[in-house]
């Protein structure tokens, strides 16, 4: 049996809010469950276009909390996604409140971070997009 790709789960610190983050991507959710027992709660989320399950992303939310969130997950890596139009998407975050640490300065790449610390590239489809202002003269803010 060949390995197939399932999922990538991160540990979340507020569920709602890191959905929402989630959803300015471009994401929906696709799928949740609640484990009483565990006491904790699964929800899965997905580009619409590949709502098969094949790209999803597992928020684990532990009703209990996790002190620990959010710290620096670089041992992580991050979570790769390509956008229509990367200048777009970059406004979109920022006028929602969320940071470009790397701003697409060469019209093809970004990175942001999630609510709860987790990296997240930006990559155009297709060939890159001219360099724009203002993103081809704003400089990194903290690291990805």
């Amino acid at each position: 049996m060949p390995t197939t790709y399932l999922h990538t789960m991160v540990r979340v610190k507020d569920l709602d809010k890191t959905i929402e983050f989630f959803k300015l991507l471009g994401l929906q959710e696709r799928r949740r469950s609640e484990n009483e027992k565990g006491r904790f709660t699964l929800v899965f989320m997905c580009p619409p276009e590949q709502a098969d399950g094949t790209a999803d992303v597992e928020l684990t939310y532990n009703w209990d909390g996790d002190e620990k969130l959010p710290d620096d997950s670089r041992h992580f890596g991050h979570l790769a996604y390509t956008v229509d139009d990367i200048y777009e998407m970059c406004r979109t975050l920022q006028e929602a409140g969320v940071t470009i640490n790397r701003p697409p300065r060469d019209g093809h790449m970004a990175f942001v971070r999630s609510p709860d610390n987790v990296s997240v590239e930006l990559l155009q489809a297709g060939e890159a997009k001219e360099p724009q202002e203002p993103w081809a003269s704003m400089e990194n803010t903290g690291h990805w």
